[in-house]
């Protein structure tokens, strides 16, 4: 299994004191917990999209491009690239660059976005919100098989046997769908025989496992090899030294963030009776000390059978000293345990 980490380059108060970082600082932090992440043996880095003041990536690509001149061996990704708001051509030669920079290492992770600003920003509507994402995405793997493309749709205009450069240093990016559990989206990832990145950000993941059992069984009955299936479980969480000394650190940067984006959608806010049902042994997060993680990041796998976790642990900023060695103990302790732990079932 490969293990990683997401993250959204959050960047919002301290809890406590009520302070934020300069966007140039957490930059760096960033950069920084990128180096580490390979340097302990992770397998993959992923940024997500966003145009919010709260998340302070918009262009995955850029962050991703620097971050391939100061790593070795992770793989760099989006998480997720808002295809349904961008421009295949430009998200195919971004990643191109950065798949040169890294010699090899990027990939994209498409998605239609859970966060709507990006359409407003470039001029589409949201009543198009499925279509856009069908047929970009339709575009976008017409690009990575060939140089020269021939296409044409309803929201972009048609290409006529044009060239498309650079071309990546792979064959092909890897490119990934984004699902927050629709059956469309889950269908749709295994017709195309694409890798499938479910999220699991809150209830019991068990609940979960219709859709993944949807996805093996249509990507089979499409006659994709299932020797190729790839799916990947990302989830929030956070490591500390022992269980209470985890929860009480990540409870008040992830409240603050839920609660926020809550109040947004008409949810209620978050109670630290709710966050710790949810990092019970059944819950969706993944917080505590590095056995309780590796327990439950072993649980999901007897679940959905996955090629890849993802451990997203910056869902609110974090001081980066405990986010640091929050990736030291996921590189270091749960990825060789669930490595071994899988090998030897």
């Amino acid at each position: 299994m490969e293990i990683g980490i997401t993250t959204f380059v959050e960047n919002t108060p301290d809890p406590g004191t009520g302070k934020m970082l300069p966007p140039h600082e957490r930059m760096r932090n960033l950069m920084e917990e990128i180096e580490l992440a390979d340097q302990v043996g992770l397998d993959v880095f992923s940024i997500g999209e966003h145009h919010r003041p709260d998340f302070i990536v918009s262009s995955p690509a850029v962050v991703l491009a620097a971050a391939a001149v100061k790593t070795k061996n992770i793989k760099l990704s989006s998480a997720v690239t808002v295809l349904s708001s961008d421009d295949p051509v430009r998200v195919f030669q971004d990643f191109a660059h950065v798949d040169l920079l890294s010699e090899g290492r990027a990939e994209i992770i498409a998605g239609r976005g859970s966060f709507i600003e990006s359409f407003p920003l470039f001029g589409y509507d949201l009543q198009d919100y499925n279509t856009l994402f069908s047929e970009k995405l339709d575009l976008l793997l017409k690009l990575n098989k060939s140089e020269k493309v021939t296409w044409s749709g309803k929201h972009r205009a048609a290409i006529d046997n044009l060239g498309v450069y650079p071309r990546p240093y792979q064959k092909e990016l890897p490119i990934w769908v984004a699902v927050g559990g629709t059956p469309e989206s889950v269908v749709r990832a295994a017709s195309y025989g694409l890798p499938m990145a479910l999220a699991i950000i809150g209830g019991n993941p068990e609940r979960f496992v219709p859709f993944t059992d949807l996805y093996k069984k249509a990507y089979q009955q499409t006659g994709h090899d299932t020797i190729k299936l790839q799916l990947g479980i990302n989830s929030h969480g956070y490591l500390a030294d022992d269980s209470q000394k985890a929860a009480d650190e990540f409870y008040g940067p992830y409240a603050y963030v839920m609660g926020k984006i809550g109040q947004e959608r008409g949810w209620s806010g978050m109670t630290r009776e709710q966050y710790d049902l949810m990092r019970s042994p059944e819950g969706s997060l993944l917080v505590g000390s590095p056995q309780q993680v590796i327990d439950k990041i072993l649980w999901e796998y007897e679940l959905f059978g996955n090629t890849r976790f993802l451990l997203h642990i910056s869902v609110g900023t974090l001081p980066h000293a405990q986010v640091m060695h929050a990736i030291e103990l996921l590189g270091t302790v749960v990825a060789p345990a669930v490595r071994k732990a899988i090998v030897d079932k």
